[in-house]
């Protein structure tokens, strides 16, 4: 074993961004990855406040600002594709419920990876199945059969993530459930929709279908329901695409083709909306990272800018303390821990102004939708936005 050593469970945001700043720092990073390779798709993320700044030190914003999804803003229309209601991107200076700065985290997910591949050494198609913590290491056995032993291990694998249930029990324990389901992916684009706005359409019964076209071939679906009781097996994707069907059979609008494209879509995602509360992120020589310990929910628009965020403190504190872990994860808890209080704050409303159950409180959310971009309520999306400064960065 050479002296610090890392192993990152997971290659999407959070996994390689900190690889990135491990590597800086002069640790010897080695990421492992279940899936064969970067997984493409998804939907669009925000980077927002301090995020920016990380990703200016890393040199992407560049390459972010290429790919960037070019959005004026979100729209809610009823059955027949008239806007009720509306939100620009430019408002609370691009801070708002609409970033400036939204790229598709299979996009970024991508940039992170051209930028440490030289560096990094990547296992595709391999996991994680045991963890011994001791004195001198952590032996860690994967599903490949081999066994190996390195300084540090970070949880960077995502909600449900397998560094979480080996070194800290089941997740059960940590997610905190919303009360809703969320599936995304990619559809043909629908003809006669503004390439800019991102359009939602509402019905009573706490049901949401969504649309953000990507260019002249292709559109990104999105179906958020309250999830009411429903089962169904995190693992069974056909079984995610009946209950969907279920749910949203009958509805209008562009909902009937988002549904025949959900059947043969190459990257449909289907999880519950929900968020991980942790009391520590951190046991033993095991780290967790990003939403693996402190997802924030898709709601809050934050995820993604943590997970950055996360990347920079805990690589930071690690080459601070000389690659030793207690002081570095004791340091990596008390920088993060205000920033990620403020950002699983979820937008007013929360689930329930996203999903109204009633068509009163559909119309009542378009007037609060409209009031919201005036002024003086405006400026509330400001105080919002403030989340996602919640921490000064250190020049590490």
């Amino acid at each position: 074993m050479n002296k610090n050593t890392v192993l990152i469970s997971g290659a999407s945001i959070a996994g390689p961004a900190l690889a990135y700043w491990l590597h800086r720092h002069g640790f010897a990073v080695t990421v492992v990855e279940r899936a064969p390779g970067i997984r493409p798709g998804g939907h669009a993320v925000d980077i927002r406040g301090v995020a920016k700044d990380v990703c200016a030190r890393m040199g992407i914003m560049g390459q972010i600002t290429r790919d960037r999804v070019h959005e004026e803003g979100f729209a809610w229309v009823d059955a027949d594709g008239r806007r009720t209601s509306e939100m620009p991107a430019s408002l609370a200076g691009g801070e708002g419920l609409v970033a400036e700065y939204e790229i598709l985290r299979g996009d970024l997910a991508d940039i992170l990876y051209d930028v440490t591949r030289a560096d990094v050494e990547y296992r595709f198609g391999d996991r994680i199945t045991a963890l011994a913590d001791g004195a001198d290491g952590v032996k860690v056995e994967f599903r490949s059969g081999r066994t190996e032993v390195y300084d540090l291990v970070v949880g960077a694998d995502g909600v449900h993530s397998g560094v979480r249930a080996l070194a800290f029990g089941p997740e059960e324990q940590f997610i905190r459930q919303l009360g809703a389901y969320t599936a995304y992916y990619t559809m043909p684009a629908q003809a006669g929709m503004d390439p800019h706005w991102f359009l939602m359409h509402g019905v009573p019964g706490g049901r949401c279908a969504g649309i953000r076209p990507e260019n002249d071939r292709t559109a990104k679906a999105m179906l958020t329901f309250r999830s009411a009781g429903h089962a169904v097996d995190p693992r069974d994707s056909d079984a995610q695409k009946r209950l969907l069907a279920q749910v949203y059979g009958g509805d209008g609008w562009r909902v009937p083709a988002m549904l025949d494209a959900m059947w043969d879509a190459p990257d449909f995602y289907f999880d519950v909306v929900g968020q991980v509360h942790m009391p520590h992120w951190t046991s033993g020589r095991v780290a967790l990272l990003g939403d693996a310990g402190y997802c924030a929910s898709p709601i809050s628009g934050l995820g993604t800018s943590l997970s950055l965020v996360g990347a920079y403190v805990l690589a930071g504190e690690l080459a601070a303390a000389g690659g030793d872990h207690g002081p570095a994860y004791a340091a990596y808890e008390e920088q993060m821990r205000g920033y990620v209080t403020q950002c699983q704050k979820l937008p007013p409303g929360g689930v329930n102004g996203m999903l109204p159950m009633s068509a009163g409180a559909i119309r009542l959310r378009d007037v609060s939708t409209r009031i919201m971009i005036r002024r003086p309520f405006s400026r509330l999306l400001r105080l919002q936005a403030g989340k996602a400064d919640a921490i000064s960065l250190k020049a590490y």
